[in-house]
């Protein structure tokens, strides 16, 4: 997938086994933070920066959430663990990585997502995606300042 491509609907479980489906988000941009594992230093960083920056994507009119191939119960033990309380983790384990392959995001030789921030808009077309190294922690600051920047210009994202 890449920027311009509409985002096909999906559903999948949150740590909390609750369904999070990506077309019932309305008049809101959708961050969807891929990162490879739970449990490892890296992806818990990034979880934790994402839960930080929460009252801002709030106050832009964004859900953000995580995504990864793993289970519900691995997701809500991780989210306990990460002091997660307010971002929804989303289990995208079965059938395994479905999500992450239908946008082109599957890392077949390891078997996981790639790392990796899309930025859906309210049409759910892809606005902002950046592709990471897997030992990189995303800056979100650099999705805030695109929509900040993208706003200004009048642009409706």
């Amino acid at each position: 997938m890449q920027l311009g491509d509409i985002v096909p609907d999906f559903t999948l479980k949150d740590q909390n086994n609750e369904d999070f489906n990506l077309y019932d988000i309305k008049d809101k941009l959708v961050l969807l933070s891929f990162h490879p594992l739970a449990w490892t230093g890296v992806c818990a960083k990034q979880m934790q920066s994402l839960e930080s920056a929460k009252s801002e994507f709030d106050d832009l009119g964004v859900t953000a959430v995580g995504v990864s191939v793993d289970t519900i119960p691995s997701k809500k033990a991780w989210a306990e663990n990460l002091g997660i309380e307010d971002t929804p983790l989303l289990a995208d384990f079965w059938p395994h990585g479905a999500l992450a392959k239908s946008l082109g995001l599957f890392n077949k030789d390891k078997g996981v997502s790639n790392r990796v921030n899309i930025l859906v808009g309210k049409n759910k077309e892809i606005v902002f995606m950046k592709i990471y190294e897997m030992s990189t922690v995303p800056n979100f600051d650099e999705i805030t300042s695109f929509i900040k920047k993208e706003r200004k210009k009048g642009r409706e994202l």
